[in-house]
């Protein structure tokens, strides 16, 4: 895999190259190997049990975790030093991926090796990770992470949970509550968020035995049943100067960078959830009979099937791909080195908005995946005997989890804004560059897809939303400025242009690499469909959101030009979909499964 040039965001004004991004083609023995020892831990323990889980037995679910722990799925972010794996962030992805069937004991897991772990991990010093990581790779310890309060959600910095240093000067007082902390009932160790002195935003190491700090009720939740949601009090809680991690005022580069990586293995997670809602409403399809046939011969149920394929397949390599940036934006940073926590934090921080494009479509495709495995099932869908019933609450919390998509939406473009008026990445260079060729009486190119190669439509295409975002965006930016950020509906509009353009892009170069895998090649059908059937849809949504946006920037005349451009770049004449879909759901009706390759 060679570099991309730039970082994050490049995507929006340069082309990648198939060479570099990372896809599931590209998993070694050794992930593959793991992948399959996860498997086996869901299949031989985790799902005999998953009832009594899914009563909230603490007991079994820490028993597990210790299982889980000993096969190494605990420590795969935790360096080896410390009695880890230290994996890279595309094995732990695909971990994160296969222990999703796992259900609400795969949700105690990533909170424990995620964001509970990889805070002491990138931002401990040599001590604090010394004393606590060997203990939470192996599962004698599990870790909580505490960023919540009744008060502020979405608006992190607002937390009011204070802390004092004591006047003695050996611990800090902390005063305070945190709410909805997954694993409350059974951590051991939590990752708390507290203003020093009412001021500075700060992160400490709490141990569940410190004096004054307690544990609230379960909450009764609609889904993830099986994982523990309790509030927690501080009351004078005694904290040791040395549990402090990282330094005073700092805390908000640990929580937001930590919430980065989160974002992302959310949307890993969600895409193991993806393919087993696939594998259980296909399954369903064919043995349900209605009128003397089994319904997946019915059009309208194999082009639901089609559909979530297709989504399943853009949000697998737009994980795997994210993966890959992530991991060659980490190779130069070394932990142990003073300034190892900052190192990281930039390098996670470059794709910080990559991470918000993953955790919003995952999270949605996710939901619409199930909402059609219920619609698949009919009444069944709605009996908690099937799976999918399961499966379709629990997929709800994944929009509100780890930032609402509506913040993550307001973040994405945002980032770029601000990477573009640091000098990181020329997007209003291509802007103005893009507004001087729109003026030019010279006609636009238009597409002219080749019957040779089915990928040159999807990639004119992608060409076009590139262009449709600069303009739009460009002319959003010239009317606004900074203060664009209170133009919520235009911001989220063109965050869904963005989220779109690395969809799109992310399966095309997936689609193309693979396509030049000599033991590959012979299947390419599939993807190369999936592919074009997104960029169908993609085109379409294009003109339907900056319609919207354009209507609202500009009137009259104006907007008349502005349309004309617009039609002028969205210029492709529709292909048949009913056909893309047929041949789709064929493949995933005979595998009963999802099928990328």
């Amino acid at each position: 895999m060679s570099k991309p040039a730039g970082g994050g965001g490049r995507f929006v004004v340069d082309d990648a190259e198939p060479d570099q991004i990372v896809t599931p083609e590209d998993f070694t023995e050794e992930q593959i190997m793991l992948a399959e020892t996860v498997r086996a831990f869901v299949e031989r323990d985790i799902k005999p049990r998953d009832a009594e889980i899914e009563k909230l037995d603490y007991e079994l679910t820490v028993q597990f975790m210790r299982k889980a722990g000993e096969i190494g799925l605990l420590g795969a972010d935790v360096p080896e030093a410390y009695g880890g794996l230290g994996l890279d962030k595309t094995s732990t992805a695909l971990l994160t991926e296969t222990l999703a069937p796992a259900s609400s004991f795969a949700l105690s897991v990533a909170a424990h090796t995620g964001i509970g772990t990889l805070p002491i991990v990138f931002f401990g010093t040599p001590e604090q990770k010394s004393r606590w990581l060997p203990s939470l790779a192996s599962g004698e310890r599990i870790a909580a992470y505490c960023l919540t309060e009744p008060g502020s959600g979405s608006d992190a910095l607002g937390a009011r949970t204070n802390a004092v240093l004591s006047e003695d000067g050996r611990h800090y007082i902390l005063n305070g509550s945190k709410l909805y902390i997954t694993n409350a009932g059974f951590a051991d160790v939590f990752i708390v968020y507290a203003k020093v002195d009412g001021t500075h935003f700060s992160a400490f190491i709490v141990e569940r035995d410190t004096p004054g700090f307690s544990i609230g009720p379960e909450e009764h939740k609609m889904g993830i049943k099986g994982s523990s949601t309790r509030p927690l009090y501080f009351e004078d809680a005694r904290i040791p100067v040395d549990h402090l991690l990282g330094e005073v005022g700092k805390g908000h580069l640990i929580a937001f960078n930590i919430l980065n990586i989160g974002r992302f293995k959310l949307a890993a997670g969600c895409l193991g959830g993806m393919k087993e809602a696939i594998q259980l409403s296909a399954s369903y399809a064919n043995q349900r009979k209605q009128f003397g046939k089994t319904i997946s011969s019915f059009p309208l149920i194999a082009s639901k099937l089609a559909d979530m394929n297709t989504l399943t397949y853009i949000n697998e390599s737009m994980v795997y791909r994210t993966s890959g940036l992530i991991d060659q934006s980490l190779e130069q940073v070394d932990l142990e080195q003073p300034t190892g926590g900052m190192q990281a934090a930039k390098a996670i921080a470059e794709y910080a908005l990559e991470c918000s494009i993953n955790k919003v479509f995952a999270s949605e495709a996710m939901d619409a995946i199930v909402d059609e495995g219920v619609q698949i099932h009919g009444g069944c869908g709605y009996i908690q005997e099937y799976k999918i019933e399961r499966l379709y609450r629990d997929s709800r919390i994944n929009r509100i989890f780890e930032g609402t998509n509506e913040i993550n939406r307001l973040l994405i473009p945002a980032t770029l804004l601000k990477r573009a008026l640091k000098g990181e990445l020329p997007l209003i260079e291509r802007a103005q560059a893009l507004q001087r060729e729109l003026l030019n009486p010279a006609p636009l190119s238009t597409a002219s897809s080749s019957a040779l190669n089915p990928l040159t439509k999807p990639t004119e295409i992608l060409a076009a939303l590139k262009k449709v975002f600069l303009m739009v965006g460009g002319l959003a930016v010239q009317k606004h400025g900074l203060r664009l950020e209170r133009e919520q509906e235009i911001v989220a509009a063109l965050a869904d242009a963005m989220i779109d353009i690395y969809a799109l892009e992310s399966a095309l170069l997936r689609t193309r690499k693979s396509a030049l895998k000599p033991t590959v090649a012979q299947s390419m059908q599939q993807p190369i469909d999936m592919t074009a059937l997104f960029a169908e849809e993609a085109v379409e949504r294009a003109g339907r959101r900056s319609r919207s946006i354009l209507a609202t920037l500009e009137k009259g005349e104006n907007l008349r030009l502005q349309l004309s451009v617009l039609k002028r770049l969205l210029r492709f004449d529709p292909a048949d979909l009913s056909v893309l879909r047929k041949r789709i759901s064929a493949r995933v009706i005979s595998a009963e499964s999802y099928v990328g390759l």
